[in-house]
């Protein structure tokens, strides 16, 4: 079998990359075994040593795999290159705070009464199989890399078919920078062995950042083989824009974060829920600043908007518009494609019952619903089937915070953009999965929380 990696700008056909057969996967499994038995052994000083040096290397090669990502999975060469640096950033902080986030909890008033001390100790559980999508193909897989190398673990990564490129290029990355073997793996691997992966006793966690449909598949594979999992899955992020908001500002915030990546990101508001009062003024806006975004070559500095990563996406979406404006939204922008490429759209008046509201637009999508007051927008900001991200837009930081308690997702932002940081926990509820990547709650997710008693 042989892996395709298409330029979606033009359809140009990049390289072609052989699957490994079911040999040579036996051997990487046990070449991770191997590898985890010594490098569970490791100083944290060493393993950040080992970071350090990747990170270093990614920066030395920034415009290289920058031009990588572009050429794969279609973004703008500037998105691109932030991504490398974001990656260069996540080694650096998880080796500069990896070994606080692990230090073992000596148990003090909360001692049973009768040991004489007693202690939890974060320990690492062996191989760590990451299944990742194509969207970020370098950031999905370093922000679990990193924090996996760092605690002990060792990793394994099946990337999306089309990203084969970069995928090998991250496994050369540490490879160059001194990782033993087997540290960090690329299985050039299609659906059919996951399985397989997953079952080997190697192999302790799967962490998966997908669709909800491959996420309930790996999650009842894992389940089967009683191996813990991390799921980020979809979302359909509200964006609340109130009465009394800063109206530019929310706009400006609104269309870079559904915009970004071609509108290719789980955390992209993709619903923007703004109240009456401002509905019509807001949305002259948005049109505005939609309007002026310019799709196209995603190596032209002028370009704000690349491709989407594949025609089919592209496609997909372009359904989802027709489906809306056939119940009853309407298209102010946008919305035409020629292959890969989409223009950056804007749907307003969209019905609750039409796709741009009650689906995942996977896209440069923007669509706009009128509310009435707090409480219909929390209603509609909440019903959906997913839970990541959702944003507040008001003057009064109370009141925002307020609508964010209420709010049910894994992070709501008040005036601000909604996105991934090192320091806070990443993930969703309901259908966007479980589990949390970053920050110290991410790092203990495939750890083993040790009890440790001492008798009185």
């Amino acid at each position: 079998m042989m892996f395709t990696s298409i330029h979606p700008y033009n359809q140009s056909i990049i390289a072609e990359y052989p699957a490994i057969d079911a040999v040579t996967l036996e051997q990487r499994l046990e070449s991770a075994s191997r590898a985890f038995e010594a490098w569970r052994t490791t100083s944290f000083s060493h393993r950040a040593d080992l970071l350090r040096r990747v990170a270093s290397a990614l920066r030395a090669n920034k415009d290289t795999l920058a031009r990588l990502i572009t050429m794969e999975m279609g973004k703008i060469l500037a998105e691109s290159a932030a991504e490398i640096e974001k990656c260069a950033l996540c080694c650096d902080f998880y080796a500069e705070h990896g070994e606080d986030y692990l230090r073992s909890e000596v148990l003090t008033s909360l001692n049973p009464p009768d040991a004489l001390r007693s202690k939890v100790c974060f320990e690492p559980l062996g191989a760590i199989f990451a299944i990742m999508p194509w969207n970020y193909p370098f950031w999905q897989v370093f922000r679990f890399a990193a924090p996996s190398l760092m605690a002990g673990n060792v990793a394994l990564l099946k990337h999306a078919p089309n990203v084969m490129g970069c995928a090998l290029a991250i496994e050369l990355l540490f490879r160059e920078a001194e990782a033993p073997n087997g540290v960090f793996q690329t299985l050039l691997v299609d659906i059919d062995v996951v399985e397989r992966i997953i079952a080997h006793d190697a192999v302790q966690g799967v962490t998966l950042t997908g669709s909800e449909y491959t996420g309930s598949s790996v999650a009842a594979l894992a389940g089967k083989h009683i191996k813990r999992t991390v799921l980020e899955l979809g979302g359909s992020d509200p964006l609340i824009v109130l009465a009394d908001a800063d109206l530019e500002r929310a706009a400006s915030v609104a269309v870079q974060s559904r915009m970004q990546n071609a509108g290719q990101s789980c955390i992209a508001s993709k619903r923007f829920l703004v109240e009456s009062a401002v509905y019509d003024e807001f949305v002259h806006i948005l049109t505005q600043k939609i309007a002026d975004l310019k799709q196209g070559n995603p190596f032209d500095a002028d370009t704000t908007t690349g491709s989407m990563a594949r025609k089919d996406l592209a496609e997909k979406l372009h359904d989802q518009v027709e489906a809306t404006v056939t119940a009853g939204g309407k298209l102010l922008v946008g919305g035409e494609r020629h292959e890969a490429n989409f223009q950056p759209a804007l749907l307003v008046d969209v019905p609750h019952a039409s796709p741009a509201f009650s689906e995942e637009t996977f896209g440069p999508l923007a669509a706009v619903v009128r509310v009435a007051s707090d409480d219909e927008a929390v209603l509609m900001a909440n019903k959906t089937r997913y839970g990541l991200g959702a944003s507040v837009w008001t003057r009064d930081v109370e009141r925002g915070e307020r609508l964010a308690q209420r709010i049910n997702a894994g992070a709501v932002f008040v005036n601000a953009l909604v996105k991934s940081s090192l320091q806070l926990p990443f993930g969703g509820i309901k259908k966007s999965g479980y589990g949390r990547e970053l920050s110290h709650y991410g790092m203990k997710e495939f750890m083993n929380a040790k009890t440790i008693v001492v008798g009185a």
